[in-house]
């Protein structure tokens, strides 16, 4: 069946070495939206994390797929929403009692940190967003009270210290919770419940029904892609994939700082 939606993974895949769009991504971006086949950027970054790139490539009004699948926009509008509870939340909290890593906690575009340490002012320079900056207990307690949880919680730290955290929260939540250790730093956590793959399906089911997982060309990079790069008709790992990622792609382009997306676009969406 032809491909005609493209599904896009960012840090890692998409972005150049000044962490921007380039020119030739633009070009080929510009080229197949004319032929209506839509340009998807799906990421564990929050919504605001990702408009900036979407202004850049002429796609604001495209759907986007935020925190790894736990939140669909359409319109800037939510059509799908899983969320971390509260006591689960409570719990991560307590094993940083005595502050040795960092936590920032995620729902929509509510980005919250307790201080504006070196992870926080790190991720503000990668994403482009300015965190809140609030005491943890107090996030949860607004929470509690508005029916909230997290799209995503990162915990940045020593590996020795992010080891503990790991090897806690798997034996704690095995059914609740997905940890992706995208660096020895860094612990992703999401639900169990959905992935970059629930997010796609759901979008295709909401707003492209006309089409299914055969007609999706995906790209990316890590871990977190590859259940995604698996089940479309294409998946493509840039040529900078994490070896496990290279093995299940259906092609292998040039690296990310090498317009590798721009390259298989080129190539397969004629």
């Amino acid at each position: 069946m032809p491909l005609k939606i493209a599904f896009t993974d960012i840090d890692g895949t998409l972005l150049s070495k000044e962490r921007v769009p380039s020119p030739a991504l633009k070009r080929e971006v510009a080229r197949i939206t004319e032929q209506d086949i839509p340009f998807v950027l799906i990421s564990s970054r929050m919504p605001s994390a990702m408009y900036h790139i979407q202004d850049d490539l002429n796609i604001k009004d495209t759907p986007i797929i935020c925190y790894n699948g736990g939140l669909v926009l359409v319109d800037n509008k939510s059509i799908h929403s899983t969320e971390i509870h509260v006591s689960i939340l409570e719990i991560i909290a307590e094993l940083n009692t005595e502050k040795t890593f960092h936590i920032s906690l995620y729902n929509n575009n509510d980005w919250y940190v307790e201080e504006m340490d070196f992870w926080a002012k790190r991720e503000e320079n990668n994403t482009k967003v300015t965190p809140a900056i609030k005491p943890i207990e107090a996030v949860l307690e607004d929470w509690k009270k508005n029916n909230k949880g997290a799209h995503k919680v990162m915990c940045m730290g020593d590996k020795e210290e992010l080891d503990i955290v790991m090897e806690s929260l798997t034996l704690a939540f095995p059914d609740e919770l997905h940890l992706y250790r995208s660096k020895d730093t860094y612990i992703e956590i999401a639900s169990k419940e959905i992935s970059k793959l629930t997010g796609i399906k759901t979008l295709l089911d909401h707003s492209y029904s006309h089409l299914s997982l055969d007609n999706c060309i995906a790209f990316g990079d890590n871990y977190n892609d590859i259940e995604m790069l698996s089940a479309v008709k294409m998946g493509v790992a840039v040529q900078n994939a994490k070896e496990e990622v290279l093995a299940i792609s259906n092609d292998i382009t040039d690296t990310n700082h090498n317009d590798g997306v721009a390259k298989a676009i080129q190539k397969h969406l004629i």
